[in-house]
């Protein structure tokens, strides 16, 4: 296939193979040559499957080759500071490669000695700053852009570009041409289905597999079933389609197929609403307009309700506005209303008699509530520093802490939490999103993890919204599914 955007100038010498002695997986080994041969291409594996020691492998046989020179990570932001500048330290014939992280107080004088490293890594937040020289910038400072002497993208957690709408894919397009390579990691290419492909295979290929535009992507693959065209399902047939488009760019590799890995095991655990809770709950679900002690608690669209709805089950609810409170920089107004999930949580803890548990939450006032039902408990959100989030990885894994609670956007990447051997993950508050529910407990359930099973709790409320996301997130993880095992039929076809 050849690709727009990718210069196509002789290289100084082929890229030879790099060392493989301690790539351990065949599946490894096959990934690196993926990469040398392939200038677009997309690395979907899970969790826990050693991408970023495959991208270095690559880069630096791309660097001896002199076909590259520096590299420039996209990457969440605990991967960035936990991730990528330790991993060289790893491998022998990798600690020679220098990363700079373009993140915080230093993050000028990396830019400013931008010739003392290999790597650039930077949040995709970041990138405002570092394409134009400001924090809401939108047009390139070519100038700029220039000195950073990047000629190969890694864009680590590729879904971060699924939305062509964003600002971060509108920024970083008006850079991609100029990009020699430009590879893609991520374990969860569809997490809410085939229409998040575009972006991501976009920003690798330059809209040669899916097409130049999301419109005509929606229009040649999907079909409208409202009449505002807000929400678009799959032709027939056309999943096949796009499955064959993307394939030249993909790579895929489960780690179930590959690594010994716990056996999953989801478990419900399900709780009542109070009869007047329930009623309410009731209420907002189908006028989206409740009245609690004379206090309004309003929905003001289907999206606002469901937000609403999840609150109500998970036991408290925030009864003022929630736009107006962060313009105005006011605290947002909490009715707490139960305590059945606590209650639950901590009849699970003692069952679990001392048995570490890794807890994700949805809400801050849900955070709020565990630390006064668990003051034992050790909370993610208070790492506010690098060194800090590491001692709290380093701790749990030594089985030191009993309790772990976090927001699963926050704890989704750059954690490995698998050398403590713990088997307990549990849903305080369910999520829509497939990326973080799947991330979140494969913080535990990848490789090093020596136990048998992995067993997942979803404390939710009976007859409450709780159990559509529960069933959504089955329908979710099936077209993610399909998706995946077509493109690694199609590989080994071959």
């Amino acid at each position: 296939m050849t690709l727009r955007g990718l210069t196509t100038r002789k290289p100084a010498s082929k890229p030879s193979l790099p060392e493989f002695s301690k790539l351990a997986h065949g599946y490894q080994k096959k990934a690196v040559k993926f990469l040398l041969m392939h200038g677009a291409a997309a690395l979907l594996f899970d969790p826990g499957m050693g991408k970023t020691a495959i991208v270095l492998k690559a880069f630096d046989a791309l660097r001896k080759a002199k076909t590259a020179t520096r590299a420039l990570v996209i990457a969440p932001l605990r991967v960035c500071q936990l991730v990528w500048p330790d991993e060289p330290n790893e491998w022998n014939d990798l600690k020679h490669l220098r990363v700079g992280v373009l993140h915080g107080k230093d993050r000028e004088k990396v830019l400013a000695n931008v010739d003392d490293y290999d790597i650039l890594v930077i949040n995709p937040e970041g990138l405002p700053w570092l394409l134009t020289g400001q924090h809401n910038g939108r047009t390139v400072d070519k100038k700029r852009w220039k000195a950073v002497g990047a000629d190969l993208l890694v864009i680590d957690e590729l879904t971060r570009f699924k939305s062509t709408k964003g600002a971060r894919f509108k920024l970083l397009k008006q850079v991609l041409p100029t990009f020699q390579r430009r590879w893609g990691l991520t374990g969860t290419p569809a997490p809410n289905g085939l229409l998040d492909l575009f972006g991501q295979m976009y920003v690798l290929d330059l809209g040669n597999a899916l097409g130049q535009y999301i419109t005509h992507y929606r229009m040649k693959y999907f079909r409208a079933v409202d009449p505002n065209g807000w929400k678009w399902v799959l032709q027939t047939g056309a999943a096949e389609l796009i499955y064959e488009r993307i394939k030249p760019l993909a790579l895929r590799a489960s780690a179930e197929d590959h690594l010994e890995l716990p056996e999953l095991v989801p478990l419900k655990i399900m709780v009542d609403l109070p009869p007047k809770v329930q009623d309410l709950y009731d209420t907002l679900e189908e006028d989206f307009l409740a009245k609690v002690s004379n206090r309004e608690i309003v929905a003001a669209n289907a999206a606002a309700a469901s937000t609403k709805c999840r609150q109500v089950a998970n036991g408290a609810v925030y009864i003022d506005d929630d736009l107006l409170s962060r313009v105005q920089g006011k605290k947002r107004d909490v009715l707490r209303l139960h305590e059945a999930k606590i209650s639950a949580l901590q009849d699970l803890v003692d069952e679990l008699n001392g048995q570490q548990l890794l807890v994700a939450y949805e809400f801050n006032h849900d955070e709020a509530r565990l630390r006064e039902a668990f003051p034992d408990a050790v909370f993610m959100s208070d790492a506010k520093t690098q060194a800090k989030a590491k001692a709290i990885e380093q701790a749990w894994n030594n089985g030191e802490i009993g309790m772990l609670v976090g927001h699963p956007s926050s704890m989704g990447h750059g954690l490995n939490f698998q050398k403590s051997h713990a088997q307990h993950v549990v849903w305080f508050g369910m999520t829509w999103d497939l990326e973080l529910y799947d991330q979140f407990i494969k913080r535990i359930r990848r490789q090093g993890n020596k136990a048998l099973r992995v067993f997942v709790h979803h404390i939710m409320a009976r007859g409450t919204i709780d159990e559509t996301i529960y069933f959504v997130q089955r329908s979710k993880a099936r077209t993610q599914s399909a998706l995946l095992d077509a493109l690694e039929y199609g590989r080994k076809r071959k």
